[in-house]
């Protein structure tokens, strides 16, 4: 599902135009990230939560070249599936 799609699918359950429902798609992705940003945890209860995990520095090794390089440490986003999505998807 793209984001046009997403948006549509939120203005006609909500009963909201598109351009509302694509400000507050915009106003939930703004605040996830602002929240990742700060190293907080965004739970919603039943879909999932996201946070973030840090992820150590570790040699690797270039697969074109077969040289050895290099990877910093660095945080990444995760999502972790809430028990409801779990069991919507297994069906």
């Amino acid at each position: 599902m793209s984001r046009d799609e997403l948006i549509k699918k939120i203005a006609s359950k909500a009963g909201v135009s598109q351009k509302v429902a694509g400000l507050a798609l915009a106003a939930f992705l703004e605040g996830v990230t602002e929240a990742l940003k700060k190293k907080d945890k965004v739970s919603l209860v039943g879909f999932g939560s996201f946070n973030v995990a840090h992820r150590k520095a570790r040699k690797g090794i270039n697969p074109k070249t077969k040289a050895a390089l290099k990877i910093p440490a660095r945080n990444v986003p995760v999502f972790k599936a809430g028990k409801k999505l779990k069991e919507a998807v297994k069906k």
